[in-house]
This record gives structure tokens, C-alpha cells and sequence, in this order.
């Protein structure tokens, strides 16, 4: 972290948010139990950290496949279009795509990759036509065939670095 918002944020804040984003539905008398704080200080820290924008949101990760979710697609796409505005109008249609979990604009050989969502190849053959629509020139499409890792926890105690 660097060391103008390590000055934000002192140790205790940091247990704080690990805590918090490795348990979201941990009581507060037991995170206070764990940082040493009462639990009124403990709540009023967390909502500082909260309205400061440390916190962007807490949410329930829901288990795709068995939603019946079998298809994890990681789509690379290239565009010929170079107009800000036309750029803006493509990147608000993406932003709409239930389908796309997240949609990241790169350097080097393509210019987006998004990670997809997909119940079935059918499903998957009528998303990559929508994209066509939107005047994409190129597009790879991988399957991802298992999970390795999957995280939401970022490194931010002192152990982990």
C-alpha cells in the first residue's frame, strides 16, 4: 500500500479491513473482540473507512455452477474504433452485458478482455453475436477448464507481504 494511505490507515484499520474481507458477516463484537476495540469504536471505525472509500461494497459470492453457470470465458477483443465518443458508446454497452462479469481495456495485442459468464455454448454463440454487433474486429474466446485460484482478498496485512 502506499505510504500516503498507510498514513491514512493505521494497524488496527488494516486488521479491520482484512477482517472484513475475508468475513463479511462476522459480528462487530467479535471483530472488536479481535482488534482490541470496543465494539462502539470498532463500528465507528468501519464506517469511517467505509464513507472514506476503502469499502466499496459487501456482497454475497454466489457459486455459478451450481446456479448453472458452466461456462467461464475470458474473451479478447480488438476494435478499429478510435473516436472517443464511439469508444464511450462501445465501453456503455459492454458495462450493460449481464453476461460480463468484468470488461478490462489493455496494452499490447488486444485492446479489451472481458471475463464472461455463460450457462451453455448456445448462450455463448448468441453473446459473441451481440459483441460482432457492437463493431468489434477481432475476437479470441478461451474456456477456462477449471479453477486454480479464485480471490477477492487483497494483501494488505503485514503477513502477506
Amino acid at each position: 500500500m502506499k505510504d500516503v494511505e498507510r498514513k491514512l490507515l493505521d494497524s488496527i484499520d488494516i486488521q479491520l479491513l482484512d477482517i472484513l474481507q475475508r468475513e463479511v458477516q462476522i459480528s462487530n463484537a467479535e471483530i472488536a473482540r479481535r482488534v482490541n476495540l470496543s465494539p462502539p469504536a470498532t463500528h465507528t471505525r468501519i464506517k469511517r473507512l467505509e464513507s472514506e472509500g476503502f469499502i466499496d461494497k459487501q456482497v454475497a459470492i454466489l457459486n455459478q455452477e451450481k446456479l448453472g453457470f458452466d461456462l467461464l470465458c475470458y474473451v479478447f477483443m480488438s476494435t478499429n474504433i478510435h473516436q472517443a465518443k464511439e469508444l464511450e458508446a462501445l465501453e456503455n454497452a459492454l458495462k450493460t452485458m449481464t453476461e460480463i462479469l468484468e470488461c478490462h481495456c489493455l496494452t499490447g495485442e488486444y485492446d479489451y478482455i472481458l471475463k464472461v459468464v455463460i450457462r451453455d455454448r448456445k448462450e455463448l454463440d448468441r453473446f459473441i453475436r451481440k459483441l460482432n454487433r457492437l463493431g468489434i474486429s477481432r475476437i479470441q474466446t478461451n474456456l477456462s477448464l477449471r479453477e486454480i485460484k479464485y480471490s477477492t482478498v487483497l494483501p494488505i496485512s503485514e503477513d502477506e507481504q
